[in-house]
């Protein structure tokens, strides 16, 4: 525990009696004024003081409100800080604007207002978009030194790493590097504009700062509400200054000292339009303990996906304050592909006992997510949420559920957001096979395959999807359909039916929820070797017929080998990247260029009878 900065004063103003901030409008918020450097900032308080504080730190061109979703998140575990920047929101400005906003002053602001709210125990730093780059030279200046116990970064890099990260691409050019600094350059085109003079306060002033609200909903699907606040043109012609009296200058000359000296949090949203991933390959350099997440998410985090933040938030801090560090980069990589790619994030998946609903459990799992096995094999899907547990899941459960009953799944849905939260990524894996002609196939086969295949999907996409949409911080539905669902064969029928349904639901779907941020792909494999073929039915054949083919079958798929680990990649990809149809096998992809190209070759082959 850090003791109190030698030389500091006492905090300055009294907390406000507990309530509603006047200013920021966070519910049960206490507010105070920190003087420092000839101005005033405007502090709200929220949580038990007792408790460790997490100081949250906002961009440009905003105000502390920006953090409000998330500071009301944490504010049940934390005792949770925001102010705003100078210039900014209920603070004071500096006069004159000229030199009023320097790091270095704004460091100065950091450390008045962790001294008035904690002055005896180091604080968790948070900060996004330039709350992210001050608060980068907060951490990596002496002075600062025991003043901070983490800090998570999301959109914002530090200038010296990114004044480093210039000259060494520039020093050593290779056609990937220029490629680099060219991506970057075009999407910091905001930066050049605001560099000139008067033009950005016009602007913000007059029509950009009357259409912004409505901008940030359109492009970045932040939700309609009280952010941003009427403050705002204020904000941005003021907030203008901080590139203008430190991007150049750090740019040209950065500190070669600028080493993190806490535990970093790094977050990259994976669709911010402004900041390439790029800017932190060399982020190891300058970070000896740093842990890597990246978000499927535009540049407004804060205000689009606060569960998610709030989440790896609080892991972090709660991480740091037990002394139990999360997985870095050496250990993220050893995991897997993906990392922490999926940390704290809610993946559900039905048929989960085994093959590739197991696989994807366990893939969800090596990436950090939280897994719902779900199956009617109650042992089975036991047992996947056992392994997945050892595998690295941040935590494992088993549910035992019929998708194609509705009322199973409503059930099902109910239980799972009450104890677990919101699912942020749905894996409809759940099928049974059925092969035989179309003429001996009975009613009563159709209903059973048409119940799991087709309605088990519309169950789960209706009911977890509908969640998601409702939460309106975006999500993704996987739907695991079949090469069956544009291949046809005279001897699936039914399987062919039920799969080519789930490939247009799940088109339908994608082009629906495409507006809600949430992804839908599906998943097309080919011949795997799971357990479908030993439990297939065969329609129109005796019992011992029935075992004859489907041993025929199993060991047909076996000596075809393909792995469902495979699928399970191959559905990580596409929630990844949010792909749209994926097809997996070489088959599989080869009959979707049939499909599309000689779909008259397609038809000759569904006449051929199976091998069975």
């Amino acid at each position: 525990m850090a003791s109190r900065r030698a030389g500091a004063g006492p905090p300055h103003g009294r907390p406000r009696a507990e309530g509603r901030d006047p200013v920021s409008g966070l519910q049960g918020a206490r507010e105070r004024r920190v003087r420092t450097g000839g101005v005033e900032l405007c502090v709200a308080e929220l949580g038990d003081a007792s408790r460790p504080t997490v100081l949250l730190v906002h961009g440009y061109p905003d105000s502390k409100e920006v953090w409000s979703e998330v500071a009301t998140r944490l504010a049940d575990r934390f005792h949770v800080v925001l102010y705003d920047v100078r210039g900014h929101g209920a603070s004071t400005t500096p006069v004159p604007l000229r030199g009023g906003f320097t790091l270095e002053k704004l460091t100065d602001d950091f450390l008045a207002v962790a001294d008035a709210v904690s002055p005896d125990r180091p604080v968790h730093l948070v900060g996004h978009d330039w709350g992210s780059v001050q608060s980068w030279e907060f951490v990596t200046v002496r002075r600062t030194e025991g003043r901070i116990a983490s800090f998570t970064s999301m959109s914002g890099p530090s200038l010296d790493h990114f004044g480093h990260w210039i000259k060494h691409r520039m020093s050593r050019p290779t056609p990937r590097r220029v490629g680099q600094l060219l991506g970057q350059g075009a999407k910091s085109w905001y930066v050049y504009l605001l560099h000139t003079p008067v033009l950005p306060e016009l602007a913000w002033r007059g029509p950009l700062g009357r259409r912004w609200p409505r901008m940030l909903e359109r492009v970045e699907g932040v939700p309609a509400g009280d952010y941003p606040t009427a403050s705002l043109p204020q904000d941005a012609a003021h907030g203008a200054w901080l590139y203008r009296d430190n991007v150049r200058a750090r740019l040209r000359r950065p500190r070669p000292d600028a080493y993190a000296h806490a535990p970093v949090q790094l977050i990259t949203p994976t669709g911010d339009v402004f900041l390439s991933q790029r800017l932190y390959d060399d982020l190891g350099t300058w970070v000896p303990r740093l842990t890597r997440r990246t978000l499927a998410a535009k540049h407004w985090v804060p205000r689009t996906r606060p569960d998610q933040l709030a989440g790896w938030i609080s892991e972090f801090v709660t991480a740091q304050e037990s002394g139990q560090a999360p997985p870095g980069p050496v250990t993220a990589a050893a995991r897997g592909p993906y990392g922490q790619r999926f940390g704290g994030q809610l993946v559900l998946v039905t048929g989960a006992a085994s093959g590739i609903g197991r696989a994807t459990a366990f893939a969800f799992a090596e990436a950090g997510a939280r897994v719902v096995a779900v199956d009617r094999d109650a042992e089975g899907a036991a047992r996947t949420a056992e392994l997945a547990r050892l595998t690295g899941a941040a935590g494992a459960w088993a549910e035992t559920v019929d998708v194609g009953d509705e009322q199973a799944m409503e059930k099902l849905a109910e239980k799972v957001t009450t104890e677990y939260g919101v699912v942020d990524v749905l894996v409809n894996n759940a099928g049974i096979g059925l092969s035989g002609p179309f003429l001996d196939t009975s009613t009563d086969d159709w209903r059973k395959v048409l119940d799991v295949n087709l309605w088990g999907v519309i169950h789960g996409c209706r009911l977890f999807g509908g969640l998601m949409a409702e939460r309106g911080q975006g999500g993704h539905i996987v739907n695991i359909a079949s090469a069956a669902a544009y291949l046809p064969s005279r001897a699936l029928p039914a399987y062919s039916t039920s799969k080519a349904a789930v490939l247009m639901l799940s088109e339908c779907l994608r082009a629906e929820l495409a507006g809600r941020d949430i992804g839908v792909s599906v998943i097309c494999p080919g011949i795997v070797n799971t357990s479908i073929t030993a439990t297939a039915r065969f329609a129109g054949v005796d019992e011992a017929e029935q075992k004859r083919k489907q041993k025929k079958a199993a060991r047909l798929y076996g000596l075809r080998n393909y792995p469902p680990e495979k699928v399970a990649e191959a559905v990580l990809r596409a929630v990844v990247r949010n792909q749209a149809v994926v097809p997996v096998t070489p088959e599989a992809r080869g009959a979707r260029v049939m499909a599309r190209f000689a779909p008259r070759a397609l038809r000759a082959l569904a006449r051929m009878e199976p091998p069975l």
